[in-house]
């Protein structure tokens, strides 16, 4: 929500901004880590069977969770790659931008040619198709739960 707060309230270029982007920047830092000790935990762990449905409604759960998957990986690391500013964490210390490590250096571009279609994946990812998979994701909880009447949006639950 930071990046929303930023784009629709703040100037460029001034301290609320920047603290807007620097909250978005930490928020997909701690994403990111979360991501990996769930995919730690979802490879490590028995999985639950399928609860009764349809070919198609299975067919269509297991598609979703990839793409919500796909997408909890490709938007930090697309985050990341093309920002060109250092993360300032939480005090914590400072991970250095993409742009400023040795790996990007040794690519041998300008990092207008390399930050421009990144930027594109992130931006326009963001923007559009994790809303509707998210909201996707939550109809068909609520279908499950007041339609169909199961127990799929408890199981979700701890």
């Amino acid at each position: 929500m930071a990046v929303y707060y930023r784009h629709w309230f703040t100037l460029p270029k001034t301290p609320t901004n920047w603290l807007a982007l620097q909250t978005h920047l930490v928020a997909g830092v701690a994403v990111a880590a979360l991501v990996v000790a769930r995919v730690f935990w979802f490879f490590h762990s028995i999985q639950p069977d399928d609860p009764p449905g349809t070919r198609f409604e299975h067919l269509a759960s297991h598609g979703m969770h990839r793409a919500l998957y796909l997408f909890m990986i490709v938007m930090p690391i697309s985050g990341y790659l093309g920002c060109g500013v250092a993360i300032e964490f939480m005090g914590l210390g400072d991970i250095p931008s993409f742009k400023d490590t040795g790996l990007f250096k040794s690519l041998g571009v300008a990092w207008e040619t390399f930050e421009k279609p990144v930027d594109f994946v992130h931006k326009n990812s963001g923007a559009y198709l994790v809303w509707v998979l998210v909201l996707l994701h939550a109809g068909a909880a609520l279908f499950h739960h007041y339609v169909k009447r199961d127990d799929v949006l408890r199981r979700m639950l701890p």
